[in-house]
């Protein structure tokens, strides 16, 4: 029987995790993920930074949300996991080289390496929205209309504020989500309010660990015949209740919509947030 022969030992990192930031106009994009024959923000930023990168085919990457078609973003956050040596080589030029390369409404704002136990999606421990109403034609910026949604009637945002209360806290959000096959519409809404900006446009913040798909704006949605009067405030939550989708309910316009922020937490609580997300949860009893 012949001798064994050795074998260098695989390399312990052959791949750098990194972690994106970055911000866009999402009027001219079919949302975030990559989809067949159009034109996303996955799509525009995966090709463009393998460019960069030099690497022979598009980056794969991990997103905190996976805005809808339409939907902004200032505060998007996503990570690669590029090879060691192009990232080594080509990284510290990185953002600059995107800053040339991508089209004016993509901006990468930070690029690095990321902490250990770093995931976009899974270690984020909440993300914010905003929604921008303007109900005023007196205020009605036409150089904003690309990212405010025009109401025609004044809205009551103390009583919207009022009916936002009651649905705060860990719910099963089925009432105001578009199910998907396998996934949870568990959610824990942490804050929901509204408040005038120095133009006097409505802008709802809106807070919860994850959203789960069209929920905020259903939730704008839902809130917005509050504030019109038509509806009393513990509407929505009656809705919420029924855990059902209700006709009554529009989903709101996807441009009044923005990815704010997402929040992480300290270094050495990312690998224990991201495996206590992972696990499916279901509604508190």
């Amino acid at each position: 029987m012949g001798s064994l022969r050795c074998l260098p030992p695989l390399a312990a990192h052959s791949h750098v995790r990194v972690r994106i930031d970055l911000a866009y106009d999402g009027a001219d994009f079919s949302g975030w993920a990559l989809q067949p024959g159009q034109r996303t923000v996955e799509g525009e930023l995966s090709r463009v930074l393998g460019h960069v990168l030099r690497l022979p085919e598009p980056v794969r990457l991990t997103v905190a949300g996976r805005t809808d078609s339409g939907v902004h973003a200032r505060g998007q956050v996503a990570h690669a996991d590029p090879p060691v040596e192009a990232w080594t080589v080509h990284g510290p030029a990185a953002l600059r080289r995107l800053a040339r390369a991508l089209p004016p409404d993509i901006r990468v704002r930070a690029i690095a390496t990321a902490p250990e136990g770093f995931d976009a999606r899974f270690s984020a421990l909440w993300r914010r929205y905003a929604y921008r109403i303007c109900d005023d034609p007196a205020n009605a910026d036409p150089l904003r209309r690309h990212d405010t949604l025009w109401n025609p009637r004044p809205l009551d945002l103390a009583a919207m504020n009022e009916a936002a209360t009651l649905l705060l806290g860990e719910h099963d959000f089925a009432a105001f989500c578009r199910r998907r096959e396998g996934a949870t519409t568990v959610r824990a809404l942490r804050s929901l309010d509204w408040r005038r900006d120095a133009d006097g446009v409505a802008v709802g913040r809106v807070i919860a660990d994850a959203f789960c798909h069209n929920m905020v704006r259903a939730l704008v949605g839902a809130l917005l015949p509050v504030g019109a009067g038509s509806r009393p405030p513990s509407w929505p939550s009656e809705v919420l209740m029924t855990a059902v989708r209700d006709s009554a309910v529009q989903v709101v316009p996807a441009h009044g919509l923005c990815l704010e922020e997402v929040r992480y937490p300290d270094p050495d609580q990312l690998s224990a947030r991201a495996a206590l997300t992972r696990r499916v949860r279901t509604a508190a009893d």
